[in-house]
């Protein structure tokens, strides 16, 4: 992928009824949608439908609302993203998303993915079964963004913990946040729940791993 990849680690197989409702979530977000296997999801996602609201001001460096960002003031969330660039482009964001783990698909992917990986384990708690990544195929701002918030949104449907890989000096930036379960020893992983993504997604310059 081209952009940033957020994984959501499961503790155990994601039930029928729930998949059932990871699909409908992902039908109603995206303007593309298509399913190539179940669970997974080949889709562009306005950036609108995140929350995120381009008012396509003059100055394109003015910043704008993230109605997912949680319960915080309008002027919180307008500081979030100052000097933030929206391009003036086509905001129907493309990602793949998608559930991967013995039984779901792409088991390589995931053995690959999770091996060697006691750190992480330590700090979840337990040995995942199964996973979701969501991977945008854009890498500016507001991808970054993007990303962040979709993954806390399917994560309000099928649970689990983020893990999210850190750049140099930003497990102090991510320490104190809310939602925040624990940075592995060498400080570059994060684990969080949903709540986490969206305040950090607040941070002033947030940036995930490409």
């Amino acid at each position: 992928m081209s952009g940033p990849t957020l994984v959501i680690e499961l503790a155990e197989p994601v039930p029928p009824a729930t998949l059932r409702e990871f699909r409908a979530l992902m039908m109603e977000l995206s303007a593309h949608f298509e399913e190539k296997r179940p669970g997974f999801f080949d889709v562009n996602v306005p950036a609108e439908r995140l929350g995120v609201e381009d008012r396509r001001e003059e100055d394109w460096r003015k910043p704008f609302p993230l109605s997912l960002l949680g319960n915080t003031s309008v002027d919180d969330q307008l500081a979030a993203l100052v000097g933030f660039n929206p391009q003036r482009e086509d905001w129907r964001r493309p990602f793949l998303v998608y559930l991967m783990g013995p039984g779901a698909g792409d088991e390589d992917v995931f053995e690959a993915e999770h091996a060697d990986e006691s750190e992480v384990e330590a700090v979840l708690g337990f040995r995942p079964t199964h996973a979701v990544n969501v991977s945008a195929c854009c890498s500016r701002g507001i991808d970054h963004v993007a990303t962040a918030l979709l993954t806390a949104t399917v994560m309000d449907v099928i649970g689990g913990v983020a893990k999210a890989d850190l750049l140099d000096g930003q497990a102090s930036v991510v320490a104190g946040l809310r939602g925040v379960l624990g940075i592995t020893d060498d400080e570059w992983t994060v684990l969080g729940t949903a709540e986490f993504l969206r305040a950090w997604a607040r941070q002033p310059g947030f940036r995930l791993v490409k």
